[in-house]
């Protein structure tokens, strides 16, 4: 059945007096060819996969509420850094806990990790969070 021709449809209706025959004319979608897209194509130069994968590992990371507090802890203490051992009071959570989410956001390099004798303090990774507020920026940005 073509597509370039209106499609019709016969179908009985019933009457009072008896069956008689409408006709009804469907018009034909104007394209239904996959290739063919709504609004044009896309742009595909918008962001790289290597970016794109980049930047989903660190959303990843900064997709828990506790790692999200950790490093809003670590950006409002004194210097940037923080000691492990002060960081299970404010979240209410186990120590092997907080260090789980804390590696999770070194593995991620939002924070970098400096063992001092028997404690670990983290500090954020200078830029890091700008570099992503600006990756984020071009990617959602409307292109000019």
């Amino acid at each position: 059945m073509a597509t370039d021709h209106n499609i019709s449809i016969f179908f009985d209706a019933w009457q009072d007096e008896g069956m008689t025959v409408t006709e009804l004319a469907l018009e034909p979608l104007a394209s239904s060819s996959p290739a063919a897209g709504c609004c044009g194509p896309a742009d595909d130069s918008a962001v790289d996969h290597e970016t794109a994968v980049d930047v989903a590992r660190r959303f990843k990371a900064l997709a828990d509420p506790a790692r999200v507090q950790l490093l809003s802890i670590a950006a409002a203490h004194e210097g940037h850094e923080v000691c492990v051992c002060d960081l299970t009071g404010p979240l209410g959570l186990a120590q092997p806990t907080v260090s789980h989410h804390l590696k999770l956001l070194v593995e991620a390099g939002l924070l970098e990790r400096d063992q001092r004798g028997r404690w670990a303090y983290y500090s954020l990774v200078p830029g890091a969070l700008g570099g992503l507020r600006a990756t984020l920026g071009r990617i959602v940005a409307p292109q000019a």
